[in-house]
């Protein structure tokens, strides 16, 4: 399809869509809450399903995501629509800058199913570029500049972007052969004028987002217009209050990145874009300011992350978890006074399938009922619906179901099952995730069935870690598994006859750390003369995560060392999972991150009694220094010696999704998706199965 329509940049009604409202679904009678309807504290929300057919909006009309720029636009024009550290633009200014990027790339010559890469960052440029690439019915492939720069141009290569639309500092050593490069500075310079809208077809590919893959390399997940749609059009139902700010931290390479601000553009919030890593904790102390800014309405964030600066958000009405699985306790704190979401959903199903809901009265510590259009049923290994009460494995399905993976059929087809339920031509999505289903028909997470980990909100392979390091010709086998935070990797190695262990630890190390995310760097690397095995032969990752976090023998014990040194020796030794080889070892240069310096800081506080801080560690980054800052403190008038986030105090941990046997951050104080509608009747149902319904589960009573 070809059809477009005029989005101007100013208060005027867009052809197509009446001036005093958007379009409204219906559902067996009852209207959908409207976008940006009220979200008042015990209001129940109301859901309803859009249609399965073209999720739910007109052949031809303007899709969702676009008519709601266009309302916002028109009604709250001067409102923010994006904050980040380079700036800031209103809703209007959103669709004038949309529309001249859109402008740029298409004399660039993207077009439907280009493909073009997003090399932005935290840039207030980043939201506007999606938003063009989505307007042309091209293909978003958002990047990351921190991932390594091999990984970057594996992905380049694999998506074959055509365009790529990058800030002035893209990373040097990329590969940028045969494609098109834009900067922000070129895309303002296009012709002023209204945003042409071209109405995609559906099916075909809106974005790709790349997961850690078995093979040793990333896989492009391909999302689908109509899956887009679907999630766009179920998050409206939630009705948020229009207007404030939403936090946005996550990397602009995950999809969680596009649930943040998908979230609060729909619902005519401002998309506040803030770096949590360690170099924006560090920008954040250095100018003296909070991490978080401050006022913000919403909020969406991994357990970990909530965990860690929870206590910058006293303003949220709303608070999002997502990502890991949620600590009871957490969930209990942060739902007091306040709507809490707990939203689960792989990137195959277009970013969220499942949500729990405290305002709907839902338990927020599982993972709650389907999202509007999806379906979810608890199956076993035969494609049987399991009883109530039993474990099985959740089969995801609609039609925000993802095309597959770029050009690896094969995966594809394993993943991607027919849907018995549906027939038509239906498929569903094999999550690998066990769960139950509980009388009240919300979901339960139990755990994974394959290797697949959660790392501070990150989805990792193991196989990939592994695969990486035994492409070395010196490792003869490797074993990669979860410490026991939940939060970091350990992986052994068995070198080769006549290999150095330690040079080889370096070099695994080494490579690792050149083509892995961060998330996937194994804090600590070994060489063992074996991997521990099960009965099965495979490996056995909890006694490996043993072996590898005990004393290794070859340090030599630490003499010249005072006593506040070793205190915080010992604490860094337990949250990095790894000796602390003295008093000027750098937390960072051993595996710390921004998640594991608020544990540290958090534990610090509640051993000694003193209150450091974020800022105090990164400002005193070894051991000794940090050491001499606690006495600082303990000798001076209470009170940080340096500004910065606060951390809060420690407690007992749960497990992260994806780790069951891996606790997560924690409770009090410290330290990561249902709608009924009229039945589908099409295609072969199961026998003693009712037809699966939009936003309904197949598999078992209850």
């Amino acid at each position: 399809m070809t059809a477009q329509h005029a989005v101007p940049a100013q208060a005027t009604a867009t052809p197509g869509i009446p001036a005093g409202g958007t379009p409204q679904a219906q559902d067996g009678g009852s209207p959908r809450a409207g976008v940006g309807g009220p979200g008042r504290r015990g209001v129940p929300p109301r859901y309803a399903a859009p249609d399965d057919s073209d999720a739910g909006h007109e052949r031809g009309a303007l899709p969702p995501l676009f008519a709601v720029l266009e309302r916002w636009t028109r009604e709250r024009p001067d409102e923010t629509a994006v904050s980040a550290a380079d700036g800031t633009l209103t809703y209007a200014a959103l669709t004038a800058r949309t529309a001249k990027i859109a402008a740029a790339l298409a004399a660039a010559g993207a077009g439907p199913e280009t493909a073009v890469g997003l090399l932005l960052g935290r840039s207030r440029e980043s939201v506007p570029a999606l938003l063009a690439v989505w307007s042309l019915g091209a293909t978003a492939v958002p990047l990351d500049a921190g991932h390594p720069v091999e990984r970057l141009g594996h992905v380049l290569r694999d998506a074959e972007a055509a365009v790529l639309v990058a800030a002035a500092d893209v990373p040097a050593g990329l590969d940028l052969t045969g494609v098109r490069t834009l900067s922000p500075a070129e895309c303002r310079r296009a012709a002023a004028g209204s945003l042409a809208v071209t109405v995609p077809v559906p099916d075909t590919c809106a974005y790709l987002i790349y997961t850690s893959g078995t093979t040793g390399r990333p896989k492009g997940v391909e999302v689908t217009y109509r899956g887009l749609d679907t999630f766009i059009d179920a998050l409206a139902g939630l009705g948020l209050t229009p207007g404030g700010l939403g936090l946005n931290a996550v990397s602009p390479a995950f999809d969680g990145w596009l649930w943040c601000t998908l979230l609060y553009l729909v619902h005519g919030q401002g998309v506040a874009l803030v770096d949590l890593s360690l170099d924006g904790l560090r920008e954040a102390a250095a100018e003296g300011r909070e991490a978080l800014p401050a006022g913000l309405r919403t909020a969406s964030l991994t357990p970990s992350l909530l965990a860690a600066h929870g206590g910058g958000l006293d303003s949220a009405e709303v608070v999002v978890v997502a990502g890991e699985a949620c600590p009871a306790a957490l969930a209990e704190r942060f739902a007091r006074d306040r709507r809490l979401l707990n939203v689960y959903g792989p990137t195959e199903v277009t970013i969220a399938a499942t949500w729990a809901d405290s305002e709907r009265g839902d338990d927020v510590s599982a993972i709650g009922r389907p999202l509007p259009g999806y379906r979810a049923y608890v199956l076993d290994d035969e494609l049987r619906p399991v009883p109530g009460g039993s474990e099985g494995e959740l089969y995801l399905g609609g039609p925000a179901v993802a095309r597959g993976y770029r050009g690896r059929p094969g995966m594809t087809a394993s993943r991607f099952v027919p849907d018995p339920f549906q027939g038509g031509g239906s498929r569903m999505y094999r999550t690998g995730d066990l769960v139950v289903r509980r009388p009240s028909g919300e979901l339960e997470y139990r755990g994974r069935r394959d290797d697949q980990v959660k790392i501070r909100g990150h989805r990792i392979e193991l196989g990939e870690v592994e695969r990486i390091a035994a492409e070395l010709p010196e490792v003869v086998a490797a074993a990669c598994c979860p410490l026991s935070s939940g939060q970091t990797l350990g992986l052994a190695v068995v070198a080769a006859p006549g290999t150095d262990p330690v040079t080889l630890a370096g070099r695994v190390a080494d490579r690792c750390r050149k083509l892995l995310p961060e998330a996937a760097v194994p804090a600590t690397v070994r060489v063992l003369d074996r991997v521990p095995t099960l009965s099965t032969g495979k490996a056995d990752r909890e006694a490996l995560a043993r072996e590898l976090t005990a004393p290794d023998g070859q340090s030599a014990p630490v003499v010249d060392a005072s006593a506040r040194e070793r205190e915080v020796m010992a604490v860094w030794a337990e949250v990095l999972e790894c000796e602390v080889p003295g008093p000027e070892a750098d937390f960072f240069d051993l595996g710390g991150h921004s998640l594991a310096a608020a544990r540290a800081v958090a534990e610090l506080r509640r051993r000694t009694g003193l209150r450091p801080t974020l800022g105090t560690l990164l400002a005193h980054p070894t051991a000794a220094a940090l050491a001499a800052a606690l006495d600082r403190l303990a000798a001076g008038p209470a009170g940080p010696a340096v500004t910065g986030p606060p951390a809060e105090p420690a407690t007992a941990a749960a497990p992260a999704a994806g780790n069951p046997a891996a606790p997560a951050a924690a409770p009090s104080g410290e330290p990561p998706h249902a709608g009924s509608t009229a039945a589908s009747t099409d295609g072969p149902v199961a026998d003693g199965v009712a037809a699966a319904r939009p936003g309904e589960f197949v598999g078992g009573g209850g």
